[in-house]
Parts: C-alpha cells; sequence; structure tokens
C-alpha cells in the first residue's frame, strides 16, 4: 500500500482502493468507479500521460496527480489530458483531503461547463438548420423570412417533429430534388 494509501485510509469518510501493479489505469478506474483518481509517480513519463489522456477520454474523472520532479512540459500535457490537479514534491498528509476536495469540485465544475458547451452548439447547429431551411423555403416560395418560419413551425407540428428536425427534413428533400434534377441533365 502507498503512502498515500495508508493516509487516506486512515479515514473512514473514504475508501481507498488501489490498482494491480501493472493494470492500465483505464482498467483500474473502470473496476472500481471512483469518484476521485490519485496518481503517484517518481518520474513523469510519456506512459502515464497517455494513460491519463486514455481515461480522460473514456472515463472522466478528477484526477490529481503527485510527482517527485517539476516537467512544465509534462505538466501541460497532464492537464490537457484531464489532470484537475497538479502536484509537485511531497504533500503533508492534512492536506491531501483538501487537495482532493479541491480537485473533485474543479471536476465537477469543468464537467459542467463542458455540458453547457455541449448544448450551447447543439442549439446553434439546431439555428442554423431552421436558418438555412428558411432560406430554401424563402427562395423556393417566395416567402419572407417570418412566413417561412411560420411555415417551418405549422409543418413540424403537422407532423410532430421539432422544428430543427422539420428543418433537416426539408433539406434533405431539397438536396433529393437537385441530385435528381443533376441526374435528367
Amino acid at each position: 500500500m502507498s503512502a498515500w494509501a495508508r493516509i487516506l485510509a486512515v479515514d473512514e469518510c473514504i475508501t481507498v482502493v488501489t490498482a494491480i501493479h501493472g493494470e492500465l489505469l483505464a482498467d483500474a478506474v473502470n473496476r472500481f468507479q471512483p469518484d476521485v483518481v490519485l496518481v503517484d509517480i517518481a518520474r513523469p513519463d510519456r506512459d502515464t500521460l497517455e494513460g491519463l489522456r486514455l481515461l480522460g477520454q473514456s472515463q472522466p474523472r478528477a484526477v490529481v496527480l503527485f510527482v517527485d520532479q517539476d516537467d512544465a512540459e509534462f505538466m501541460a500535457g497532464a492537464i490537457a489530458a484531464g489532470v484537475v490537479s497538479y502536484n509537485v514534491d511531497a504533500v503533508d498528509a492534512a492536506k491531501v483531503k483538501p487537495i482532493l476536495r479541491s480537485a473533485m469540485a474543479l471536476f465537477g465544475s469543468h464537467q459542467a461547463t463542458r455540458h453547457a458547451l455541449s448544448a450551447a452548439q447543439s442549439q446553434l447547429a439546431q439555428r442554423q438548420l431552421i436558418d438555412q431551411a428558411k432560406r430554401h423555403l424563402m427562395a423556393s416560395f417566395r416567402l419572407s423570412e417570418p412566413q417561412a418560419h411560420r411555415r417551418l413551425q405549422q409543418e413540424a407540428m403537422e407532423q410532430g417533429k421539432k422544428p430543427h428536425e422539420m428543418a433537416e427534413l426539408v433539406l434533405k428533400i431539397q438536396i433529393t430534388k437537385d441530385n435528381s434534377n443533376k441526374g435528367t441533365k
């Protein structure tokens, strides 16, 4: 058991699990499903960085990293891979729990920001589809923008679709027509 594991195991509120020697980090996280991952390495190395990157892609978690040597390039790579707390040198045992709690809070904040960004990007993509469909309706049927918008909304309601779904359908129909017209020319 590592020094960190022994220090943390004393606290009844914390369950400490450790990976089997040689086990991939992502496999250990998959097996234990921890709230926070503590990685303690003597020398920063590229294999550890790749393991952190794979973990961040497949099973994002709050990751706290302790290293013995300062390496600015490795730190930048670790943070890019999802590490939320990068610590150099020994840390007093009393400070470990606040570091873990802080990492979990930062991770939660980052996840909330990622989800909000994803939702905003999705809304923007939907808005762009709707605008493109309205432009098509305006050109094809000589409608004003409000008329094209109303028509899109009405057709969506009649077919039980959301406006962006109806816009996508309108554009698919237009692409099909364009492709069939190319074939007849």
